[in-house]
């Protein structure tokens, strides 16, 4: 009776001490792992239109740097994780600078073309006349 009575007492004090740890512990939701990358992946876009690789071929295509950044931060969550997917699996070197600018002035011109923006003067809008 002795051994159960010092068992029980040594267990009950191992689980008081680990109550304070656990009270200090705290649960994560999904949606905030989803901010959080959400966050991190629209960072990631930004920053690779900070480079002036990818300034420059925007120049090139007509897009200014400010149309850019304002549609990307425009971008619906899918359309930002699906970009910075495409940035982080691109190789290293000059293609991936050339595959964020395409898909940049792809998402430029169907957001253009449903009238959504404005940005290139030669795409014809509902009223059949260009902007």
């Amino acid at each position: 009776m002795k051994i159960l009575n010092r068992l029980l007492a040594g267990l009950l004090a191992t689980s008081i001490a680990f109550t304070s740890f656990a009270q200090e512990l705290t649960l994560i939701t999904t949606e905030q792992v989803a901010a959080e990358d959400l966050q991190k992946d629209r960072a990631l876009v930004m920053e690779t239109l900070q480079r002036p690789d990818v300034q420059e071929k925007l120049r090139e295509l007509g897009v200014s740097i400010e149309d850019a950044q304002a549609r990307v931060a425009a971008l619906t969550d899918q359309e930002v994780s699906a970009l910075s997917q495409h940035v982080e699996t691109a190789p290293a070197g000059g293609t991936d600078a050339l595959g964020v600018v395409l898909v940049v002035f792809i998402v430029l011109l169907i957001t253009d073309i449903m009238g959504f923006t404005s940005v290139f003067p030669f795409v014809k809008h509902g009223s059949g006349k260009a902007r």
